[in-house]
């Protein structure tokens, strides 16, 4: 019989924010920042100056979390950007403390929350795998048992001595995640590893936490990649806003997630000074819309379908990637397009500014159903994701190119599958 190795009690986390406030408007950003290091002083020789004081905000991060794992299982975290997900596995590795609540834990315990989480950038990759096995609880022999095995995983074999900060962020990964994943705590807590690497890497890895719980250790996944969740955990958890909303089977736990954050949006559109992204790149709108350019959410499977996507560039860039997964209404990946994709040099340029880009989905190409539009945008130099956002674009197709009349009878009129193309037969 399967015996509780996790136990949360109502776990509450509380952040005070502090903002300085002139006026009647609050200045966070490193331009604004840089500007008042600038104009202050000449307003204040002016007389112009207005005292800023600060304001004291309560950000609860988590209020009350409960729930508890058996020894042995794959339960996998969902929920959108800024739900609580991360905090809840960084009090559970005991990063941070929990203001409220308590938390047992039967077991040794290895977490990667964050590329080379423990790493120091001038020891060498070696050095690195010691001392990091040593705080994850390992001692010297079970380390140097293990050393071959990860460094074959982690890919860094020529590296192995040279210091870390010398590493591309894919060898860190890489090397990061082969420590927490060989060393064989009883406990394993994953934040996102998948969400940086290449293909066979990711592969890698899945395979890997597949291995790891069939020798029947714990394992907490977090991961936008639902199809990643679908395949590896037993169980779902999906965190919103701070609160536990819903826990069952992973089929319909995503499924009810899918359907709840999208709220059947076609278009999405942020303010700059809080879109997604970073300094360089800001993503300020996504939409899909008919050839007449009607933003709907119900589409003929014989009109063609238009995803739209429009950045912001502080500079120019030739590195960035800009695209999106088209995802099912159970949480699969049918697929991932950028709009680099069929060029082998000479990329469409971006310029600095406002970009737009329009991506075409072919009329005869999707099936019946729901499906999901997920933004991203990536560095191609580094594997960095800049835009990692959940399923926020919704909409719908209706089956209606002329299928043969035996799906009539024997199915509803509907396909299986996701797709429903109409492929060119000819006799030979």
């Amino acid at each position: 019989m399967s015996q509780t190795i996790i136990s949360v009690e109502n776990i509450s986390k509380k952040y005070n924010i502090n903002t300085k406030r002139i006026g009647d408007q609050e200045y966070s950003s490193l331009r604004v920042s840089l500007t008042n290091a600038i104009t202050l002083p000449l307003k204040f020789i002016s007389g112009n100056y207005k005292n800023s004081k600060k304001v004291k905000k309560e950000f609860w991060a988590l209020r009350n979390i409960s729930f508890e794992v058996e020894e042995g299982k794959v339960i996998g975290i969902i929920g959108r950007n800024g739900a609580g997900k991360s905090t809840l596995l960084k009090i559970l590795s005991q990063i941070t403390e929990p203001t409220e609540g308590e938390i047992k834990i039967r077991g040794r315990v290895a977490s990667l929350l964050e590329i080379g989480t423990g790493f120091h950038p001038e020891l060498t990759g070696r050095e690195n795998v010691f001392l990091n096995g040593a705080i994850l609880g390992m001692t010297n022999s079970e380390i140097k048992q293990k050393f071959d095995e990860i460094i074959d995983f982690a890919e860094v074999d020529n590296f192995v001595d040279t210091p870390v900060k010398r590493y591309s962020s894919g060898m860190y990964l890489r090397l990061a995640f082969a420590v927490a994943a060989h060393l064989e705590p009883e406990i394993l807590l994953v934040d996102e590893v998948l969400a940086v690497g290449d293909a066979q890497f990711q592969k890698k890895c899945l395979e890997k936490m597949e291995g790891v719980a069939k020798q029947n250790r714990t394992v907490l996944f977090v991961s936008h990649n639902l199809n990643a969740v679908q395949v590896l955990c037993k169980q779902v958890i999906h965190i919103d806003q701070g609160k536990i909303v819903n826990v069952g089977d992973p089929n319909s736990v995503i499924s009810n997630y899918l359907s709840q954050v999208t709220n059947l949006r076609n278009e999405v559109v942020w303010d700059e000074n809080n879109a997604p992204g970073n300094d360089m790149v800001k993503l300020l709108s996504i939409k899909i819309q008919s050839k007449r350019g009607l933003h709907k959410g119900v589409y003929s499977s014989k009109e063609d379908i238009f995803v739209i996507i429009e950045f912001n560039l502080s500079f120019r860039n030739s590195s960035l990637c800009i695209g999106f997964d088209l995802v099912s209404s159970d949480g699969v990946t049918i697929l991932r397009s950028f709009h680099t994709d069929g060029y082998l040099d000479n990329w469409p340029e971006l310029k600095q500014g406002r970009n737009c880009f329009v991506c075409t989905i072919p009329n005869s190409f999707l099936n019946s159903g729901l499906f999901y539009i997920s933004p991203k945008i990536k560095n191609h130099t580094t594997s960095v994701w800049l835009v990692n956002l959940d399923s926020i674009i919704q909409f719908e197709v209706l089956l209606d190119h002329g299928v043969s009349p035996f799906w009539n009878n024997v199915n509803n009129n509907n396909k299986p599958g996701k797709l429903a193309p109409i492929f060119e037969w000819n006799s030979l």
